[in-house]
């Protein structure tokens, strides 16, 4: 995996209810994945994607009554897993409300896999941008 991109931060309003953008791109198996997060207060919004288009939305969000977080898709086609299945993982680790947006043409395990791990290693290099 090579970086494109890394690491664009703008402020979209002032004070603890700022809205802070975070871009990055990656290289995964021979095609350049983007990403973008919308950091906000108790959550963040990411969108994850080949070309420009939103086909999908989900949102998870944890719950005291149960361990995994609670997950539903908002927009899109119900029998794809893969932005439920993200928000939730990602809901789970950070816990905070998480939507998710994924638009990667297929199911190929491994790209998702290797999706995912870009996406915690990114988490790991800026913590604050989610």
């Amino acid at each position: 995996m090579n970086n494109v991109e890394c690491g664009n931060l703008d402020q979209v309003a002032a004070g603890d209810d700022a809205i802070s953008v975070h871009d990055f791109s990656e290289k995964i198996l021979e095609q350049v994945i983007h990403f973008h997060i919308m950091k906000m207060k108790g959550g963040f919004f990411l969108w994850v994607g080949a070309s420009p288009h939103l086909s999908n939305l989900a949102v998870a969000m944890s719950s005291k009554y149960d361990s995994m977080p609670l997950s539903t898709l908002v927009l899109g086609d119900p029998s794809d897993t893969a932005p439920n299945s993200l928000a939730q993982r990602l809901a789970k680790k950070t816990k905070k409300q998480v939507f998710v947006s994924y638009n990667l043409p297929g199911t190929e395990a491994n790209l998702t896999l290797l999706v995912e791990n870009r996406i915690k290693k990114e988490m790991e290099l800026f913590p604050d941008k989610f």
